[in-house]
């Protein structure tokens, strides 16, 4: 029985893949397998596996894309391991971070959670908002309390075999994007297992959104999906959807949400791109930062819509 096997769910991957198998190679533990499902290979990102025959590293290749659940689960239920480590492939895991995710495992049952730092290129949104966003969101991570860290359950963590098969999987329900991991996580603190973030396991991430409207189509689609969350698990179980403190800023991105859809949205996101170039700093962030959040509300509340569709 290998000790631990490393799940990378991955989609025209080429690119991104050399790194994280480099990364790989270069760990301490040699007890590990690594498991990439190719989710359709529009791209060679199998080829690019194929080069490293030297390490312990299967494959399984999906003929057309199904979507990153249906990736995860055949990953998982490939897995031969006691400790199961998902491992997005933008990572860039340090030498000890297989050992880390097994020592974490190694005298009780509990679920690990990395928090991962974004690098991306210099541009206009990754300084007014991108590098803020993403330090006050790790702040928050380490601050988050113990019974909500199912919220942080994400690309770098780990679980026993036994908690995947007590869990049952990812809920193949979540179809588009977001919230399938944060499912998945709630669903460990509702059996009871205690979910621990371990520092020792950071990870560089590079970043998907490095614009408005990359960031503000993805908080429209996690919208969407937060409401199937609270289909499945209850009424408010994701917590209030609309901020409830009356700020002036508060009232202000429940107005702005009231008027968006997808198309509306992005539109509105891709003339931000521009704008934020010639603004002060600090009134380009909260521009960013409104669409971002009403994003979000405006996605929940139109859960039928996809961006174009709108």
């Amino acid at each position: 029985m290998t000790t631990a096997s490393v799940i990378i769910p991955s989609y025209r991957g080429a690119r991104r893949l050399p790194r994280l198998l480099s990364c790989l190679a270069a760990q301490t533990s040699t007890d590990w397998e690594a498991i990439v499902v190719i989710d359709g290979d529009v791209d060679g990102s199998a080829q690019v596996v194929e080069r490293y025959t030297h390490l312990p590293v299967r494959l399984i290749i999906f003929p057309e894309n199904r979507g990153r659940v249906a990736a995860l689960n055949a990953g998982f239920e490939a897995a031969e391991g006691d400790v199961l480590i998902r491992c997005d492939d933008d990572f860039e895991p340090g030498p000890g971070h297989v050992t880390a995710h097994v020592t974490a495992h190694s005298d009780h049952e509990c679920g690990v959670v990395g928090v991962a730092w974004g690098t991306a290129p210099e541009n206009a949104y990754m300084r007014v908002y991108g590098h803020d966003a993403d330090d006050r969101g790790r702040a928050a991570a380490y601050a988050t309390a113990p019974e909500q860290r199912w919220r942080l359950w994400g690309g770098n963590v780990s679980c026993s075999r036994e908690a995947f098969a007590r869990i049952g999987g990812y809920d193949s329900r979540y179809r588009l994007y977001g919230w399938e991991d944060l499912d998945f996580g709630y669903r460990l603190a509702e059996a009871g297992i205690p979910i621990e973030i371990s520092r020792e396991i950071e990870v560089p991430h590079s970043m998907a959104s490095v614009t408005t409207r990359t960031r503000v189509e993805r908080a429209f689609l996690s919208g969407q999906a937060r409401h199937l969350f609270d289909e499945i698990h209850g009424p408010g179980a994701s917590g209030p959807v609309r901020p409830e403190d009356p700020t002036a800023w508060n009232r202000l991105v429940v107005a702005t949400a009231d008027g968006l859809t997808a198309r509306r949205a992005a539109g509105l996101a891709s003339a931000a791109d521009l704008a934020i170039r010639g603004l002060p700093a600090s009134l380009a962030r909260k521009l960013v930062a409104l669409l971002v959040e009403a994003a979000g509300i405006a996605g929940y509340r139109a859960c039928d819509q996809t961006p174009g569709n709108a």
